[in-house]
Formats: C-alpha cells, sequence, structure tokens
C-alpha cells in the first residue's frame, strides 16, 4: 500500500501531515510526500484515458481538491494501482476539482472532510463520496489532566481585537485570569503537534474563531467548517471558547463541554464570559473532553473507515484500535 500526501508546507498543515505519517505506520503502508508543482499538460492529457487496473492500493490525501493531480506525477500509476481512494481536506473548494478528474474514475471513491460537499463531489466525480471529517491524535497526544495552570490559550489566527498576545495578556491579568499567548511552531509535524496539545492540556480554554466572523484570505468566504484547532484542543482536554462554526460536522461531532460560545469577536464581553466559566471550570470538564474525543475525534476511526474501503485489514490498526476502545472505556467511567 502507498499513501500520497501532497504537503503545501507551513505550519497550518502540519496536522495533516502528522496524520498522514500516522496513517502510514498504522495502515502499514509507504507514505510518500510530495511538493505541490505543475503537473505536466501531457500527463494531465494522459488523464483522459482510462485507468488500469494493478495490484496495489493507493490513499491520496489532499489538502485541497487540486492535490488530486500528485496521483498523475506518480510513476506508472495508471497500471499499478487496483484501487485508489482520496480524502480531501478543504473540500468546499469544488472549483478547484481538477477536470482530469471530473467523471474519469481515476478515483475508486471520495472521502471529504465536510459533510454538506459530499452530494457535489459525487454529482462532479461520478464515484462514491463518504464523509470523513477532520480528527487529532487523541490516544497519544491527548490528555485529560486536572492541573491546568493557564485559564485562556491563544492558538492561530484570531479576531482583530484578539491577535495582540500582548493586550489580551493584560486585559485577562485586570480580571484575574492567566493567558498564554501563542505556542511556539516547530518545523517538524510531528515535533510541533506533540508541542502543542503540550499546551492545550495545560489550559481550561482556548480560542477559535469561525471564519464567519474572522474572514481572511485563506478561509472560504461563505462556507463554515470544523477545523484541526477544535478537535485538536478537546483532544487535550480544553474547551474552545470563541465563535463556533454553524456547520453539520460541528453539530455532529461536538457536545455541550466541547464549547464556550462568546457570542462575540469583542475582547472585554468575551473575557467576561470566560472568566465566568473559568470560576465554574472543574477538572471534570477535561475528563469529559477527552473521553469524547477519544470516541469521536481519533484518528484510528478514520483509519478504520479507509482501511474497510480499500479492502485492507492491518494489525497495526487492529491493535491501536482495542487500546482506544479500552483508554475510552476506562474514561467513560471516570466521568461517570
Amino acid at each position: 500500500m502507498e499513501i500520497v500526501y501532497e504537503d503545501p508546507g507551513g505550519v497550518g498543515y502540519h496536522p495533516v501531515l502528522h496524520m498522514a505519517r500516522l496513517a502510514a505506520e498504522l495502515l502499514e503502508a509507504r507514505l510518500v510526500v510530495v511538493p505541490p508543482k505543475p503537473t505536466p499538460a501531457l500527463r494531465q492529457l494522459g488523464a483522459l484515458l482510462p485507468r488500469g487496473r494493478g495490484e496495489d492500493v493507493c490513499l491520496l490525501i489532499c489538502p485541497s481538491p487540486s492535490a488530486l493531480l500528485a496521483l498523475l506525477r506518480l510513476p506508472g500509476w495508471r497500471r499499478r494501482f487496483g484501487r485508489v481512494v482520496a480524502w480531501v481536506f478543504d473540500s468546499f473548494w469544488l472549483d478547484r476539482i481538477p477536470r482530469a478528474f471530473r467523471k474519469r474514475r481515476h478515483v475508486d471513491h471520495v472521502f471529504v472532510a465536510e459533510r454538506e460537499d459530499r452530494d457535489a463531489w459525487e454529482e462532479r466525480m461520478r464515484v462514491p463520496v463518504s464523509w470523513l471529517p477532520w480528527g487529532s491524535d487523541v490516544l497519544r497526544l491527548g490528555s485529560a489532566g486536572a492541573e491546568r495552570p493557564f485559564d485562556l490559550l491563544r492558538v492561530g489566527r484570531q479576531p482583530p481585537a484578539w491577535e495582540d498576545d500582548a493586550a489580551t495578556a493584560s486585559a485577562c491579568a485586570r480580571i484575574g485570569l492567566r493567558f498564554h499567548g501563542r505556542p511556539e511552531a516547530l518545523e517538524d509535524a510531528t515535533d510541533n503537534q506533540r508541542t502543542l496539545l503540550g499546551a492545550f492540556a495545560r489550559a481550561k480554554f482556548t480560542l477559535s474563531f469561525s471564519n464567519s466572523v474572522n474572514p481572511v484570505i485563506q478561509t472560504h468566504p461563505v462556507r463554515r467548517y470544523l477545523t484541526g484547532r477544535w478537535t485538536d484542543a478537546l483532544a487535550a482536554g480544553a474547551t474552545v471558547a470563541g465563535v463556533p462554526p454553524e456547520s453539520e460536522p460541528a453539530r455532529a461531532l461536538l457536545w455541550p463541554e466541547a464549547l464556550l460560545d462568546l457570542g462575540t469577536t469583542a475582547l472585554d464581553p468575551g473575557l467576561a464570559s470566560v472568566k465566568a466559566a473559568a470560576e465554574a471550570w472543574t477538572p471534570e470538564r477535561a475528563r469529559r473532553n477527552h473521553q469524547r474525543a477519544l470516541e469521536r475525534l481519533d484518528w484510528r476511526w478514520r483509519f478504520a473507515r479507509v482501511a474497510r474501503t480499500l479492502g485492507i485489514d492491518p494489525p497495526a490498526l487492529r491493535r491501536e484500535l482495542a487500546e482506544l476502545r479500552r483508554r475510552a472505556a476506562v474514561e467513560e467511567l471516570k466521568t461517570g
């Protein structure tokens, strides 16, 4: 089996690269990481021909739809693979689905990270399409720890009122909140994920705002969606404070303790809500978040869906799924 990931680089995609590495380990596959680059016109023209059928299987992990073209750059792709499955994360960019893949059946199944995109992808690709949402490495990197020295942690881009960590720290200090600014970003994706989830595990609440109230050039102008900032925080037991996305994945995956909806991007009223929630916080909330994340958000559940679709049953994944079930049951007993 081969897993192909087109890595656009940058800390924003570190969660996906770490996931691809974990998938290669547990699906017992060879990971091929390729940089994004133009696909030669001749290769795209060749994609007009039907694909043959070989013996290998391929999982194509795509940060965006355009990364499907990475398949065409693999030597002998047309005859090597008996089954090809694509997993597309920013699946809401429907206009970026390459023409070479529309109705060509070069892939046998597509997973999309956003449930709302399923029908549109199925119409364009003419292959089965399923929803396979964001997750986190809850089993290895998550935490239910009760010792949380920070009330509020800032990670990633924020609305203008929250963007200056020094100003936010001063505002927090004035009302008795303990604040931590953005953690250091590390070059290696797995090291960065370990550090990031370690930071989440030391905080009661962490900031994340939907692109509906915090639009930037990288985000979709209309669609609302859940990302790794939510799933990683919950894996480490933190509650996500901010304005959550109004999306089907958020409604289907999350639970009451997962979110603190501030209802605004304004700093002072937002901090007042965090202050009240921090005063009412108990370690039970962190345990519940971690336990629910084990049940719903761990990447291993996603890998199990991929494995069934590819028709494989790797022992490494079976072992970790068994441990995941055991750990989730233990945490369930602790939380009651």
